[in-house]
């Protein structure tokens, strides 16, 4: 493992017991604006002779910035692990004049470990920004296997939690040595494997950051993702793949049945999708684009619903939430005259680069027992690598963070009954109280995979955490948005706190999120 730079937390990070339990309604987040800091005490150039064990400073150049990004100094490193020879990249943008004080890391999505290109946003914001490639480059799983077929374990640690560990180490460093001083406050933000990095940080490295936004956070990883080939399997096993506009008809009258649940509006979305009890049976026989819908059909969807399951039964891993979308991991295409799955090209890497380990490996050969097999497979030779699912998070609450957990009720690839296991799992390790001091779950519904989807979107999670962080606001609420073709705001409505659904009263307009109160969700 590589050396880590010894990490300063400021004293102004700590909030008190009293100011961590205060819980607001957040309709609207206000700027947040820290104190003047002071800009580099350093030239961007001089950056480039910096010298540290394993690390080498690849390129520091000065950007000019354009109308909507200001100058800044952009610096790339190399790191090194002189014990197994794995190494990263890492970028981190730093702005010269705009600084806010503070540093933010940004995750990657799906085998793509992170990209520079993800810091601009941040950069905009005010923040020192950092993100690694977490040892390797581009969003394919190539990198699992070493050129004789068997598994780089350097490079798949480096993706499963060193790269980050890495990166957050060296760029703070970077942040220290252009600006003299360290950034007040740390912040790790992500989605996907950018969720599942944060929360992976949150319980390896719980001294890094002060807050982490990880989103659909892809937890217990080696079961989800091979949980995520589970339609394919189940089609090719019936020897019945469906055609997408069946399943997109299913979601349809799914929706329809359910679309006042939870929330007591129609608006298109399911307010709580695990009340929705909506018996696909009902659409045998029903007329489609592309057929009606059959029994054989209708006991694919159900399968797929229900999740990942053993021979005799037993549950392996979540299913598809009513209302979520069966595209993404059941698709399918026609094919010399039939139609044939179509699984995502990532699952496929997955399963041939990971578990098959063969580059060549035929998907069609999978069996509900080759499945079962693979599954265990991948737990028993991944989970403490890429699972992510440790419920202990004491060393994170004592050290004061706060973790703002989210996922979309919607998601079609990450389900959202996984996350409120984990979450449920530390309620059960350290107690509700503690729990709701240091991490708060929300779910928004119609949601897609990271954003998406029908249901309105959450206008500005980082700032409610920057706030909680900050000025020790907890939020019972985020705000989410409606928006035009023209990008104007035509709906309001807050998400609520798990385990809380939003609720309209029965007065005023439904669009207005101030017309909803969080309730309790029906058990």
């Amino acid at each position: 493992m590589r050396k880590r730079q010894p990490i300063r937390r400021p004293w102004s990070r700590a909030v008190t017991l009293v100011a961590a339990m205060i819980a607001v309604v957040v309709p609207a987040l206000p700027m947040l604006t820290p104190p003047a800091v002071a800009g580099p005490v350093r030239t961007c150039g001089s950056l480039s002779r910096i010298s540290r064990p394993d690390t080498t400073v690849v390129s520091a150049v000065e950007d000019s910035g354009d109308a909507t990004t200001p100058p800044s100094c952009r610096v790339t490193l190399r790191i090194t692990d002189p014990g197994d020879g794995g190494a990263v990249t890492v970028w981190v943008y730093l702005p010269l004049d705009t600084w806010n004080g503070r540093f933010q890391a940004v995750g990657g999505s799906g085998f793509l470990g992170g990209d520079a290109a993800r810091l601009v946003g941040p950069l905009r914001a005010g923040y020192a920004a950092a993100a690694t490639d977490a040892g390797h480059r581009g969003s394919n799983a190539d990198f699992a296997l070493k050129p004789d077929g068997s598994l780089n374990w350097p490079a798949i640690k480096d993706f499963g939690y060193q790269g980050i560990a890495d990166m957050t180490a060296a760029a703070k460093a970077m942040v220290r040595d252009f600006y003299g001083k360290d950034a007040a406050y740390s912040y790790f933000n992500g989605c996907s494997t950018g969720g599942r990095q944060g929360i992976t940080e949150a319980q390896r490295h719980p001294d890094d950051y002060d807050g982490i936004l990880t989103g659909a956070p892809v937890i217990g990883y080696p079961k989800l993702k091979t949980g995520q080939m589970w339609g394919q399997v189940v089609m090719l096993a019936q020897g019945n793949p469906v055609a997408p506009c069946k399943f997109k008809a299913a979601v349809t009258a799914m929706t329809g049945a359910c679309d006042t649940v939870g929330d007591g509006v129609r608006d298109g979305v399911i307010g709580d999708p695990l009340q929705c009890h909506f018996d696909l049976s009902n659409l045998v026989g029903r007329a489609t684009p592309c057929g009606k819908i059959t029994a054989a059909d209708v006991e694919v969807m159900k399968k797929i619903q229900q999740g990942p399951r053993r021979a005799n039964g037993e549950f392996l891993w979540y299913g598809l939430a009513p209302g979520a979308s069966f595209a993404g991991l059941n698709d399918t295409v026609p094919l010399n005259g039939k139609l044939v799955g179509a699984p995502s090209i990532s699952d496929l890497s997955w399963f041939s680069m990971f578990l098959a380990q063969n580059r060549s490996w035929d998907w069609t050969t999978l069996t509900y027992p080759k499945f079962e097999a693979y599954f265990d497979q991948a737990v028993s030779t991944y989970n403490d690598v890429l699972g992510a699912d440790n419920p202990d998070l004491s060393g994170f609450a004592r050290a004061g963070g706060k973790l703002l957990l989210w996922n979309g009720e919607a998601d079609f690839a990450v389900p959202f009954q996984g996350t409120v296991d984990y979450y449920r799992r530390v309620q059960e390790k350290l107690g509700p109280g503690q729990t709701q001091q240091f991490l708060r779950l929300f779910l928004a519904p119609g949601v897609d995979h990271c954003g998406g989807g029908p249901g309105p979107q959450l206008a500005d999670p980082l700032g409610a955490l920057v706030d909680w962080v900050e000025h020790g606001k907890a939020p019972r609420t985020l705000p989410a948005v409606r928006t035009g073709a023209d990008g104007s705001v035509t709906a309001t409505r807050p998400v609520c706190m798990y385990p809380n659904v939003a609720r309209w009263t029965g007065r005023g307009d439904p669009a207005d999120g101030s017309t909803y109160h969080c309730v309790p969700a029906r058990s």
